[in-house]
């Protein structure tokens, strides 16, 4: 898959290894309830966190991706798992109202630089995998206009 393809099919609410301060301070700044963005997991690899604000808390929801590639929130006792195809149907769903969230998800925040990595692997992963990175240097901002880069600019 090259890298535009790669870059092109990631949502542009999937803001990949920001910290969950950081995501705290875009749902702060976005400032509306129902304001939702997906990161990943600081504490589990392979895992996502779908993050959601309202009235100044930001909410967030553990989001794996299962070994078929389908993506699920888990979810707490009583509730049954609701499998995904993709993200952007996840997304779909909990926009309706009364699905289990504090409050459904009405405004994405978008990432405003190019996406230059693949979303977390299944968690099934085997502990001791390697993964390469496409550089060394990762300064992504002063990038040459010759590179395979794809800046991806927002809406």
């Amino acid at each position: 898959m090259s890298l535009f393809a790669m870059a092109e099919a990631l949502p542009k609410y999937y803001h990949g290894d920001i910290s969950k301060k950081q995501c705290e301070d875009l749902l702060e700044k976005k400032n509306k309830d129902g304001a939702y963005l997906i990161r990943n997991s600081e504490t589990i690899q392979g895992a996502m966190c779908l993050c959601v604000y309202k009235q100044r808390v930001v909410y967030t929801y553990r989001l794996l991706k299962t070994h078929t590639g389908h993506y699920t929130l888990m979810t707490a006792g009583g509730f049954d798992e609701t499998f995904f195809k993709t993200l952007d149907d996840l997304i779909r769903h909990y926009k309706r109202r009364n699905q289990g969230l504090a409050i459904h998800l009405r405004h994405s925040v978008k990432r405003k630089t190019a996406m230059l990595i693949r979303p977390p692997e299944p968690c099934e992963q085997s502990p001791g995998k390697q993964v390469s990175l496409p550089e060394e240097d990762h300064d992504y901002e002063n990038v040459p206009d010759s590179s395979e880069y794809v800046e991806v600019l927002p809406t």
